[in-house]
C-alpha cells in the first residue's frame, strides 16, 4: 500500500509579503512602547529627585567664587 502524503498549501506571494509587512509593523510598535516605557520610567526618576533634591540639585550648577 503506496504511502500519501498532503503536500502544503503555498501561500500566495501577496498574502506572504503582507503577513511578513503585519510582522514588521507590529514589532516597530512594540519596539516604539518599550522605548516609551523606559523614556517615562527615566523621566519619573527625575522627578522623584527633583521633587525631594530639587534646592540641591539647582545649586549644583551654581558657579563659585572664580569657577
Amino acid at each position: 500500500m503506496p504511502q500519501q502524503f498532503e503536500q502544503p498549501q503555498s501561500q500566495p506571494q501577496e498574502t506572504h509579503e503582507e503577513d511578513i509587512l503585519a510582522a514588521t509593523e507590529s514589532n516597530a510598535q512594540q519596539q516604539n512602547e518599550d522605548q516609551s516605557d523606559v523614556l517615562d520610567s527615566i523621566l519619573d526618576d527625575i522627578e522623584s529627585t527633583l521633587e525631594t533634591n530639587a534646592e540641591e540639585y539647582v545649586n549644583s550648577f551654581v558657579q563659585k567664587g572664580g569657577e
